[in-house]
């Protein structure tokens, strides 16, 4: 099987081009309130200057579809990430708007009603994966908390859709974790990162060989 790996909270062309180099397949960037938080015109510049093959994955909170589609657009996202409450109606009108080309991904938080709030989203044949992140009181993703393994692996990584791993993930256990759980993505950003918004290069290029290394 085959890995996907994001690299997650780019803020600067420097560090989405040594993302690039160190083998991600997937860049994203955030444009919801967070210390990592990025502007449609930022990401339009970083992403002209990087390799049609990478994708480029904007992360939404309670956006409205108006304002997703926009970005899509104007930025050259090949994906988008939707965290909280975002309608069904939303997922629809984005593949009806940018066919089956666009990524689509929604956010499960770990926690008790992770099960059925999984089981609800996957019957969104527009998606094309889900990931699962931990939350804190403060933050709906980014956090660097890491969720039950051993749990997600009975209730959410069943192996019957796309699953990815997020939250509290290093180039020290996400070996374990994709042993775990055998996800069919990895998503990183605290992990990897010298400060808030800030990469660490050592970082990214030893999470992104340790990633594959898992795997062989």
């Amino acid at each position: 099987m085959s890995l996907w790996i994001k690299i997650c909270g780019n803020t600067s062309l420097t560090d989405a081009r040594l993302a690039v180099e160190a083998g991600a397949d997937a860049l994203g960037f955030v444009f919801a309130p967070s210390p990592r938080r990025v502007t449609v015109a930022q990401v339009a510049e970083i992403a002209r200057q990087l390799p049609s093959t990478i994708e480029k994955i904007g992360v939404f909170v309670d956006a409205s579809f108006e304002e997703i589609s926009a970005a899509v657009r104007t930025a050259g996202l090949t994906g988008v990430q939707l965290h909280s409450a975002a309608a069904a109606a939303t997922t629809a009108r984005l593949r009806a708007e940018f066919g089956p080309a666009l990524r689509i991904l929604r956010v499960v938080h770990f926690g008790i009603n992770a099960g059925a709030e999984a089981e609800a989203l996957a019957a969104d044949a527009n998606l094309d994966a889900l990931l699962v992140d931990s939350r804190t009181a403060t933050a709906v993703g980014g956090t660097g908390v890491a969720f039950d393994w051993a749990t997600a692996r009975a209730t959410l990584f069943t192996g019957q859709r796309k699953m990815i791993a997020a939250g509290g993930l290093h180039p020290d256990n996400v070996a374990e974790a994709i042993s775990t759980l055998r996800p069919w993505g990895v998503d990183v950003v605290t992990g990897v990162e010298a400060a808030p918004g800030h990469k660490d290069a050592a970082k990214v290029r030893a999470f992104v060989a340790a990633a594959r290394a898992a795997l062989k």
